[in-house]
């Protein structure tokens, strides 16, 4: 009887501790990372960096000097040197260490051992990045992060910053207008791109900026958010309508910034511009950000009378993403499939949308039209999305880099109670009041009856 007492008093609270850790592991990859990986990582990295290194062919000769004074002090044998670690410092979701190359080396050998690096230290992924010439910083993430989308809580968005979605390597992706001014995402239906769409919409709800819709779908993707749109055109007529306003918006603010250009001599060349951005606050006009969803639906044609009102807005589009920038208009262009067989301006326009977005598209040709001529290695990444992830894409732009991200869930409801909550930022552009959509007055609450209804008095 004492030992099944003692058994209980032991192999109870054991049975658990490990339950509960099977538990978190499975259901709170968090909380398990925080409690019981990191501890387990740490020590793992700390007593093996050395023989880890050695083994990943990241070590090199030692000086001479570090060789005669080895042999001089002890005699034990001497080792090849690894690149200099860091302080490890732990984080929500993983480790983060920097080494200092030894001579020799580059970022690319270490970034060439990271799949090992990974099952060395018993991690979910290591990401490797350049910090400065001979350091680069290790981050190791712990688990599985775009399995449930949980954004930073210290996020800093700014002007035209908007943080949308979470990298792989647990940091925020942010769609930056002012340094990748015009996008093209695709995705398939059920792939999370509306998703995405709300968190822009969102997001720049809340910032001083002109948000301006094209939604050939009838509006049902933009029209929730019309308290906070400036302008909204619902089909192919009304955009052809909308976008030459656009065109001559920017051109009005080209000659705003020329009219600033034309100044005496005498004034100081930080004072001279070439976009918006340099002219005074007061007289800096508000930024405008197009959201063209399904844009082949402006490129298909059904008769041949329709192919030049096509023409039309297809190269006011092109314009708009060529010289759009400096006056302050930026693209965000959408849909499901866009490739060379759309027509005419299909590859000019694409050439102009410096940042890609890829979510789970039906065919490859799709990910190839999106990511091919940037990152021909992302195609396949985009091809592998799996249709049980919503919201996960391969993300990149024109300067070759890539990585998956995933956006976390937002409901309609709470991305339309967003808008209307910040309708009061709509900027006065008298171009777009045409254009302006109606908004729907909400029913007010009918007002209730007393609780208590008066009886006759008979005699």
């Amino acid at each position: 009887m004492t030992d099944l007492t003692t058994l209980l008093e032991v192999g109870g609270p054991v049975a658990a501790l490990g339950g509960g850790a099977a538990y978190a592991r499975a259901k709170r990859p968090g909380i398990y990372w925080s409690t019981v990986g990191l501890p387990i990582s740490t020590v793992r990295l700390l007593s093996s960096y050395g023989s880890v290194m050695e083994a990943c062919g990241l070590t090199v000769a030692p000086s001479r000097l570090r060789v005669l004074a080895v042999k001089a002090t002890t005699r034990r044998e001497v080792r090849s040197v690894p690149p200099r670690r860091g302080i490890v410092r732990p984080t929500s979701t993983g480790l983060r260490v920097r080494l200092r190359l030894a001579p020799g080396q580059e970022p690319a050998d270490v970034a060439a051992s990271a799949e090992r690096l990974r099952h060395a230290w018993g991690v979910h992924a290591v990401y490797v990045t350049t910090v400065k010439p001979g350091v680069v910083e290790l981050r190791l993430v712990g688990f599985d992060v775009l399995r449930k989308v949980r954004m930073p809580r210290k996020l800093h968005p700014d002007l035209l910053r908007v943080p949308v979605a979470l990298r792989e390597d647990a940091t925020p992706f942010v769609r930056d207008y002012r340094t990748v001014p015009h996008q093209l995402t695709l995705g398939a239906t059920l792939s999370g791109k509306s998703m995405y769409l709300r968190h822009l919409v969102t997001g720049l709800a809340r910032q001083p900026v002109a948000l301006v819709g094209i939604d050939c779908k009838r509006g049902v993707e933009l029209a929730p958010f019309a308290p906070r749109l400036s302008a909204l055109a619902t089909d192919p007529e009304q955009a052809a309508e909308l976008l030459p306003v656009l065109i001559k918006e920017m051109e009005d603010r080209y000659d705003l910034i020329k009219d600033r250009q034309g100044i005496a001599p005498s004034t100081p060349d930080e004072k001279i511009t070439s976009d918006i951005w340099g002219l005074p606050e007061h007289e800096r006009p508000v930024p405008v950000v197009l959201f063209v969803d399904e844009v082949a639906e402006l490129f298909l044609v059904a008769t041949k009378k329709d192919e030049e009102r096509r023409d039309e807005m297809v190269t006011q589009l092109i314009r708009l993403a060529q010289l759009g920038r400096a006056a302050g208009i930026y693209l965000e262009v959408c849909g499901q499939r866009f490739g060379a067989e759309l027509g005419k301006g299909a590859t000019m326009l694409r050439a102009q949308l410096t940042g890609r977005v890829c979510h789970r598209v039906n065919d490859e040709a799709s990910a190839k039209m999106a990511l091919g001529d940037i990152a021909p290695e992302a195609v396949s990444a985009a091809c592998a999305i799996a249709p049980e992830r919503p919201g996960l894409a391969v993300a990149g732009d024109t300067s070759g880099g890539w990585s998956r991200i995933r956006t976390p869930y937002l409901s309609l409801d709470d991305a339309a109670e967003t808008c209307r909550e910040w309708a009061h930022l709509v900027p006065d552009l008298p171009a777009l009041k045409p254009f302006r959509p109606d908004v729907p007055v909400p029913p007010t609450a009918e007002t209730p009856g007393p609780l208590v209804w008066p009886r006759p008095v008979t005699d």
